[in-house]
């Protein structure tokens, strides 16, 4: 039994089409000569045996071949602006991709496809939109001639409630900034290209939030090596271009950027998370009030000792030591007491 072939991709070809001016005046000419010639078929037309009128016929039949040519040739006009593409269907062939653009006429048999609907709203917010009839959301829209855009779109996600890697729930969101890269990928490889960019976005960044703890959890801040989404804003959004390039390839789609709008835990476990960074928080700001504190007594001790001022034994050495440390390391305001005696009385 023979295994099955992999599924080659449908690869682009561009093809240039003629300028629009070049045949607008073979059309015009054709719509003038046609009524022309059968109105001077019958002015020229001679009488017959039976007192009827009998045309020309060589002008009657040439004028109406005019006609015909010129209705003929007159779906092949079209435009395309600056960033936009057509891809040019013959009878379900795909012959290429025009990308020039201006006033331009190709063969008038290509497939014109059907008007697509814009609505003005975001792909995303598209596909989660439950209301109107659900069979009709499912259909793949339509391009008008095939004509695709190759302008840089954005894409705005939704808040999406996911789990992040140590299971805690957090919601995300990310912006995708995107393009068509290859026509013929994203019309024949995939069904809905605009609808398959949503698709694979929103599983990519619900992939990206499984894949990394929120935060560094249980170690410090100015310790912590691993990636993080809230520390590693960064590595974070290039990870998730790096896989949205991946899934969206088959489409034809390149991804230029992609990056987290929104991150935070949820509703639920918000105030109890708050709490412990708030804790992580004082440990850290104790910790380098304390080195600071440990760092500024050793050197005085070293300026007292260097300059001769007063000399310590181990007993005064710790009394001023816990003197200072209590000075520096307080919350509240120290208020001095003079000792007018002496340190053993």
């Amino acid at each position: 039994m023979k295994s099955a072939q992999a599924k080659v991709p449908t690869q682009e070809r561009e093809r240039r089409v003629m300028s629009g001016w070049l045949m607008l005046p073979i059309a015009i000419a054709l719509y003038v000569a046609g009524p022309a010639l059968i109105a001077l078929a019958f002015i020229d037309s001679t009488a017959s045996a039976d007192g009827g009128v009998r045309p020309v016929w060589a002008f009657l039949i040439g004028g109406i071949v005019a006609l015909a040519a010129a209705i003929i040739l007159s779906p092949g006009f079209f435009t395309l602006q600056p960033n936009e593409a057509r891809v040019l269907i013959l009878f379900g062939d795909y012959r290429g991709t025009a990308k020039q653009g201006g006033f331009c006429w190709g063969n008038p048999f290509y497939a014109n496809g059907s008007a697509g609907r814009s609505d003005g709203q975001s792909i995303w917010a598209q596909g989660k939109n439950k209301s109107g009839d659900e069979a009709n959301q499912s259909k793949p829209k339509k391009l008008k001639r095939y004509k695709i855009s190759l302008r840089a779109r954005t894409l705005n996600g939704d808040k999406l409630k996911v789990n992040d890697k140590r299971g805690n729930p957090v919601d995300i969101a990310a912006v995708v900034v995107w393009r068509v890269e290859d026509t013929a990928k994203a019309v024949f490889d995939v069904d809905d290209f605009e609808t398959y960019v949503a698709t694979q976005s929103e599983t990519a960044v619900r992939h990206l939030a499984t894949a990394y703890p929120y935060d560094s959890g249980e170690t410090f801040a100015d310790t912590a090596d691993e990636i993080t989404l809230r520390g590693n804003v960064d590595e974070v959004s290039e990870a998730l271009r790096v896989e949205l390039t991946e899934r969206l390839e088959q489409a034809g789609v390149t991804v230029e950027q992609a990056r987290l709008t929104h991150l935070a835990y949820a509703p639920e476990i918000a105030q109890a998370m708050l709490r412990r960074q708030q804790a992580e928080a004082v440990i850290a700001a104790r910790r380098k009030i304390v080195t600071g504190a440990v760092s500024m007594v050793e050197m005085a001790l070293e300026d007292f000792g260097k300059n001769n001022i007063v000399e310590f034994d181990d007993e005064r050495k710790a009394a001023m030591v816990s003197n200072l440390m209590v000075v520096l390391c307080g919350e509240s305001q120290v208020t001095p007491v003079v000792n007018t005696g002496t340190l053993y009385t």
